[in-house]
């Protein structure tokens, strides 16, 4: 592997691992917090933090790291490498699903409750929380299994 490819490898692993990161405190800290609160303050609360994700600091870990995921599987596939270390292909895949689960599943929850009124905060609530929290959940791992398999695939 090329000192280039190497490097995205880690870009895509780093950006893989931290989001991921970001995931699961959000389902072991943050998601069982909200619900300990009023709806009303649950869902305000929640507009607040999707406000500030989509700031620089994180956006350049999510969308800095599905680009170098994207490289590396492109490449992977292009190349004809992909079978000599899957991990590496599969790790970048994982990323990539991490990504697409967020922005089908927890991206458009976000804009729904973005637009929900205080007056019907318990409806909001309901509708958002647990399928947002499911979706989380699966995207955490898939991050996570990714940055782990883009880790491993240095090492070969």
């Amino acid at each position: 592997m090329s000192a280039l490819a190497a490097a995205v490898t880690a870009a895509a692993a780093v950006g893989a691992g931290a989001a991921g990161g970001v995931y699961l405190a959000f389902s072991a800290i943050v998601s069982p917090a909200l619900r300990a609160r009023p709806a009303a303050e649950a869902v305000a609360n929640m507009q607040r933090i999707n406000e500030h994700a989509v700031r620089a600091p994180f956006m350049t870990v999510f969308f800095g790291g599905a680009a170098a995921a994207s490289a590396v599987l492109v490449t992977e596939l292009a190349t004809g490498q992909a079978t000599e270390n899957p991990a590496r292909a599969l790790g970048a895949a994982l990323a990539l699903a991490s990504f697409a689960t967020t922005v089908v599943a927890n991206v458009p929850r976000n804009n729904a409750l973005a637009r929900a009124g205080s007056g019907a905060a318990d409806a909001a609530w309901q509708a958002f929380d647990r399928p947002w929290s499911r979706a989380n959940n699966v995207r955490a791992a898939f991050a996570l299994a990714g940055a782990t398999a883009l880790v491993v695939s240095l090492g070969r």
